[in-house]
């Protein structure tokens, strides 16, 4: 178990050709970029390592770009972003849903639609829901929305976050995929887009590749790896971070394997 346990991804960068790195929860907590992993990218643009920051955001991926760019990274860095909202409009733009759609979540993610938001409509109207996560000023009523989307299962949810939560700074947020897991409890049906769901992967690999997934997400990060065949690293200070305080390493896979999934590699924060 113990050589599990990598100081640093030094040690086994060399049997890799691409790295699919998480971002929130791994390269930043939504507040501050975390060092290590800055660090980890520098030496993989230094080593010609190809890497992309594959992220479950339910926006475009220039919108995460200009996010990480306020953080203060490196342009060359943030431009490697592909996010679930990417996937998720190169699709919609195709209509293979329908044309029109109620939009559940915040304002912020208007960009997702910009340049058919005469697509957009009320419930009734509707020939799908997009969910990008929570309405304003009702981020923690899970008891509205389940009365809210009861009366509307016949319609299809395209969920563009498949993220349960995530932690901004010290405080825990609810992700587009809660209400996803909500609809599909009443008997709705969901078309997910970002890990661990093929599709974002397929727009990201490239032919002979050997991929390494870095990610702190057991339901997405590491069971997507797990599903596509990529080895992974588990970081263990993320997301899922109370489950391992104070856990010996021996316990590590016997975590994972209560999720019926496994990672070749652990570190408590990416580091190079």
């Amino acid at each position: 178990m113990t050589e599990k346990v990598i100081k640093g991804l030094s040690i086994i960068h060399h049997k890799y050709d691409v790295f699919f790195i998480d971002l929130w929860g791994v390269v930043h907590n939504g507040i501050q970029l975390y060092p290590g992993a800055i660090k980890v990218l520098e030496n993989l643009n230094r080593l010609n390592k190809r890497f992309v920051l594959l992220s479950n955001a339910p926006r475009p991926s220039k919108n995460v770009e200009k996010f990480l760019l306020s953080l203060k990274m490196d342009k060359i860095f943030a431009k490697t972003v592909f996010t679930s909202g990417e996937a998720a409009l190169r699709s919609l733009e195709k209509n293979i849903y329908g044309k029109k759609f109620y939009h559940l979540g915040p304002e912020r993610d208007n960009d997702l639609f910009k340049g058919f938001e005469k697509n957009k409509k009320n419930l009734e109207e509707s020939d799908f829901i997009l969910c990008t996560g929570f309405l304003e000023g009702k981020k923690k009523s899970l008891n509205f929305y389940k009365a809210f989307l009861k009366k509307h299962i016949q319609l299809k949810m395209i969920c563009t976050n498949p993220d349960l939560i995530v932690h901004r700074g010290s405080s825990k947020e609810y992700c587009a995929g809660t209400l996803a897991a909500i609809f599909e409890e009443l008997g709705g049906k969901v078309v997910y887009f970002g890990k661990p769901y093929p599709a974002i992967y397929n727009f990201c690999i490239r032919k002979n590749e050997t991929v390494l997934a870095i990610g702190d997400n057991v339901r997405t990060d590491i069971k997507g790896a797990n599903d596509m065949k990529f080895d992974s690293l588990f970081i263990t200070g993320g997301v899922h971070k109370d489950e391992f305080l104070n856990l010996s390493l021996d316990k590590y896979d016997k975590i994972l394997e209560k999720y019926k999934t496994k990672a070749d590699y652990y570190q408590e924060r990416l580091t190079w």
